[in-house]
């Protein structure tokens, strides 16, 4: 039997080398969770540098967000990166959600994302 996070470990490599497969040049947003927060990047493998970022740790969510650990949260640190990314001149990602599962908190980011004008 496997531990969780060698599950965890094969899930991650798994997405990631399948976006490697797909990615095409277009940056990826790659998606962070802990038990108290969550974070976002969007990365630009090609030159190996970091284009936008948000998380619940934000000055201007901090304010605003009365915990950091639930869905509504995470749709807020989507539409935060979602504007930050496209004010970098970044339309177009490919979603990296690591090893975990595209439910919850993760799917909360993504959908607000989408929602605020990022493709993916």
């Amino acid at each position: 039997m496997l531990s969780g996070k060698k599950l965890f470990n094969r899930r991650r490599n798994r997405v990631r080398t399948r976006i490697r497969k797909v990615t095409t040049g277009r940056p990826r947003l790659s998606v962070h969770r802990t038990n108290q927060h969550i974070y976002a990047q969007v990365i630009d493998d090609a030159q190996g540098v970091t284009v936008a970022a948000a998380s619940t740790l934000d000055v201007d969510l901090r304010k605003s967000l009365k915990i950091g650990s639930n869905a509504d949260a995470a749709g807020e640190v989507g539409k935060l990166i979602a504007d930050r990314a496209k004010s970098a001149g970044v339309d177009t990602v490919v979603f990296d959600r690591g090893g975990f599962l595209f439910h919850g908190r993760v799917k909360a980011l993504a959908d607000a994302a989408r929602t605020a004008g990022l493709n993916f």
